[in-house]
Order: C-alpha cells, then structure tokens, then sequence
C-alpha cells in the first residue's frame, strides 16, 4: 500500500475514532462477500459505519486518537463498527445480524467511551430497553416517591375531614 493511501486510510480512522460514542469490534472471517455488503448497507442506513481495518492502521490511528484502549479488542482480522449517536443501537443491529443470517460473525469486543467491553457486555447492551422506555421508567421511578409523599401528608388532612363531616351529620340530626 502507498504511504499516502496509509496516511489517509489512519487519518480517516482516528477522525472515525474521535467522533465515534462507541466501537465494536468482530470477527468477519467466513463472511460472504454479499453477506458483508448486506451487513454494510444495514449499518450504513442506521449510521453506523463498518470498515474492515488493518491492525497496524488501527493502532496508528489509536495512538493519534488518544484512545489506547482500542488495541485491547484488535486481534486477528478485524472489522469495526463506529456507532456516533446511539451507543446501544450498533450493538442491537449487529446482533439482529447475527440471529437473523446465522453468520459466522463474531464479536470480539467494544469499547464505550474509555471502558473497553466484553463480547458478553456488548451483547447485553443489545438487550436493552429503547432509551425513551429507560426514560419513563427513570422517571416514574423519580414520582413514585413524590406520590406517597403526597398520600402520606395528605392523610391526616383527609380524615380531620371525614370527622368534621361526621360530627355535622350528627349534630344536625
């Protein structure tokens, strides 16, 4: 490969790696040349990016980055996944991809932020709840105190009420 096509091809990865909220890395061996375009044009309308990479490029790119981390989930042929706006929905289509075409790809890791993750971890995140269910859970969980609270309070109140409306009722009978 020319130097420049290298200069450009680690350039490109370490704006990848800045800009991205997470990357996950797997295992593309035994993947059809269909199956990977499939894979990519899935990613690509959810704005996800997946490149396969050279190691050699990728720790380049890693060491500009500022995000050592990454050389923890590079081993072997690797592709990654860049996702940029939602950290769960990269994981979620990638194992949908793995279910759905029973493919040979694996996920050898992520990394979040500076944590570097788990296959097992990845995984997990693809089982999470969408971020607006996580949402109204949070925040009724935030209300609930409120409410009894509320009751609490409100209580002593109600039946110094009941008493009064009883102690009319017998006085005027």
């Amino acid at each position: 490969m020319l130097k420049e096509k290298k200069m450009q091809i680690v350039s490109s990865l370490t704006d990848d790696l800045l800009r991205s909220s997470i990357i996950i890395s797997t295992n593309y061996h035994g993947l059809l040349a269909k199956q990977m375009a499939e894979l990519r044009n899935t990613l690509s309308e959810a704005g996800i990016e997946y490149h396969v990479v050279k190691n050699t490029l990728v720790y380049r790119a890693a060491d500009r980055a500022g995000k050592p981390q990454v050389m923890n989930i590079i081993e072997g042929p690797v592709a990654l996944a860049f996702g940029y706006d939602d950290e769960v929905r990269a994981a979620k289509l990638l194992n949908q991809y793995i279910k759905s075409a029973s493919s040979s790809l694996q996920i050898r890791g992520g990394l979040l932020g500076d944590r570097v993750l788990t296959p097992e971890e990845v995984m997990s995140l693809a089982t999470l709840p969408p971020r607006e269910v996580l949402v109204s859970k949070l925040i009724g969980q935030l209300q609930a105190p409120v409410g009894i609270l509320h009751n609490v309070l409100s209580s002593p109140v109600h039946g110094l009420v009941n008493v009064l409306q009883n102690k009319a009722q017998t006085t005027k009978e």
